[in-house]
């Protein structure tokens, strides 16, 4: 009789100690089975920064002036012009109407250019529409003008470029990034103008020793209006330099402004010493308006 009843209580002694190591087993079997978290990654070291990009301020405007006057391709021209100027870092667009007012057709286009402009006006005389007398002489003067006035009270100093680009050449982007480099006056060739498929400086040795020229080789600067640029600290400093009237004839005005400024030996050549075209002086086709009724016959008005 005792000895059923001894197993039974030992039985209960023993049967809370099973219970807790069983406990204590299944513990441990939960954390083998606990997926391990992964330690947290460095992030990768950035790239070295790279050297910024020299800021556009610190480039030389170039100031583009455009005489212009009213003609049935006249706004074609300009947009054509607009179009490209647009694309050039530091260029100040100064438009000078032969007119003795802003026009509407100008006055929209610039503002909607897209790049900083200054809009000028100045009627040419009428003595001097005559044919075979110098054209857009009054114009580019106006600009000189407004060019000295505006940096005449500024503290120098003040780099600049001065370029007469008129509206209907074409001209490569190429171009201002030679000319933004003028110390003084540089000149490059010009294409399609004389009679010829181009005109340019001869170059010897990094010096300007002559031209290449189908018309009046005998001129002190065989050059086009779109053959050369001018340092804004030259045009400052040479305040009375203008294009003339009197005594001035066609094709001569280059000449004649030039005298005023520098010599051909100071002459900067640009363009692979003036061996690569970079503007051509394109000339818009003379336009077909035969069947152009002599009064307005449409319902609208379309400006072109």
């Amino acid at each position: 009789m005792k000895s059923p009843l001894l197993g039974r209580f030992a039985l209960l002694l023993l049967l809370p100690w099973a219970l807790l190591v069983a406990v204590v087993l299944d513990s441990e079997r939960g954390r083998a089975r606990a997926p391990r978290l992964a330690a947290p990654r460095r992030p990768a070291p950035l790239p070295a920064a790279a050297a910024p990009a020299p800021a556009p301020a610190a480039l030389p405007t170039i100031y583009a002036i455009t005489p212009t006057y009213s003609r049935p391709v006249q706004k074609a021209e300009l947009t054509r012009l607009a179009n490209t100027l647009r694309q050039v870092a530091r260029l100040h667009w100064v438009v000078v109407e032969d007119a003795a007012g802003r026009s509407p057709l100008v006055s929209r286009l610039v503002a909607g250019a897209g790049l900083p402009v200054t809009h000028l006006h100045v009627p040419t005389p009428r003595r001097y529409k005559r044919p075979g007398l110098p054209r857009a002489t009054e114009q580019r003067n106006a600009g000189l003008a407004w060019l000295r006035q505006r940096h005449q009270h500024l503290p120098p100093p003040q780099p600049g470029v001065l370029f007469f680009a008129d509206d209907d050449n074409t001209y490569s982007l190429e171009l201002f990034q030679e000319m933004r480099t003028t110390r003084k006056v540089s000149v490059w060739p010009v294409g399609l103008v004389g009679g010829r498929r181009y005109e340019r400086p001869i170059v010897e040795n990094g010096r300007v020793v002559g031209w290449y020229t189908g018309w009046r080789p005998d001129r002190p600067f065989a050059i086009d209006m779109a053959g050369f640029a001018v340092s804004l600290q030259v045009i400052l400093s040479h305040p009375k330099a203008v294009f003339k009237r009197r005594g001035s004839q066609p094709g001569m005005q280059e000449s004649d402004f030039l005298k005023q400024i520098t010599t051909v030996e100071e002459l900067e050549p640009k363009a692979n010493n003036c061996t690569k075209v970079l503007v051509w002086h394109t000339r818009t086709e003379k336009v077909n308006l035969a069947n152009e009724p002599k009064y307005h016959l449409d319902t609208v008005n379309i400006e072109v």
